[in-house]
């Protein structure tokens, strides 16, 4: 017997597509290869963070993307926080301004990440993306 508001059609007969509102997300770096990797490419530092990124050239149309924060930036609670702050920035921004093919790490610095306004952040991501494209990459 089902209970009372289910379907019975099954767990994920409710489930519907993602709303049009929430954007994809990345895959996400977790191999050790793939940070070094990214760290032997292009590099740009902002107030914020510093991001790195290379193309992979492995044929991919996927953006996947990193995030590290050393003990420089804090205690885990402040680590973790420079972290969140970093992956929301690349959910939002790198769906528009990040290039197919390509490996993006970020990294969180000292005082800033935590620190700066989650719109300045944005905008540095930006800002950031252009310049390590350049014009001719």
């Amino acid at each position: 017997m089902t209970p009372p508001g289910a379907t019975g059609a099954g767990e994920n007969a409710g489930a519907a597509e993602p709303s049009p509102a929430v954007s994809v997300c990345p895959d996400i770096l977790k191999k050790r290869a793939d940070f070094l990797a990214a760290a032997r490419g292009r590099r740009q530092a902002m107030p914020g963070f510093v991001l790195q990124g290379r193309a992979r050239g492995d044929g991919s149309a996927a953006i996947r993307v990193g995030f590290t924060c050393s003990k420089k930036v804090g205690n885990a609670v402040a680590r973790n926080r420079a972290k969140r702050r970093l992956r929301e920035i690349a959910r939002l921004g790198l769906p528009g301004g990040g290039r197919a093919g390509w490996d993006y790490v970020l990294i969180g610095r000292h005082a800033a990440t935590a620190a700066l306004p989650f719109e300045v952040l944005r905008a540095d991501l930006a800002r950031a993306l252009q310049r390590l494209h350049g014009s001719g990459a």
